[in-house]
């Protein structure tokens, strides 16, 4: 394990989900992965996530792939597009999650508030 508990996280979700199993529970976690979860479930990507007595159970929803993006650049407001590109299949299918100024945001959001940040991760 790694100390990026996000990106271990991420990689569990997607070894349960080729594994075929609808759930898993995750014994680390941490306020940036229940952001980012909370995003992915906005997006249907992920059904459903609760922590119970320390552990994170974590219900996979409508998901193709998931990944952190390693190492964590930093894109300016018009910049975006380069890595829409680079990490997902076609335009307006999937999302890419930002770290900025104002929270956690996905690639639409930062379009329409015209900002930058570090890119985290991907959902498709």
């Amino acid at each position: 394990m790694s100390q990026d508990i996000t990106a271990d996280a991420l990689n569990q979700i997607m070894n349960a989900k080729k594994a075929g199993k609808e759930s898993l529970n995750l014994a680390r976690h941490s306020k940036l992965l229940e952001s980012v979860l909370k995003i992915a479930k906005e997006h249907n990507y992920i059904e459903e996530f609760k922590i119970e007595d320390e552990i994170l159970t974590i219900k996979i929803g409508k998901l193709n792939k998931c990944q952190a993006i390693k190492p964590r650049y930093y894109v300016k407001k018009e910049g975006i597009d380069k890595y829409i590109r680079r990490y997902l299949p076609a335009r307006d299918f999937g999302i890419i999650i930002v770290s900025t100024n104002k929270g956690l945001m996905t690639n639409i959001e930062l379009h329409e508030e015209k900002i930058g940040g570090s890119v985290i991760a991907y959902f498709y």
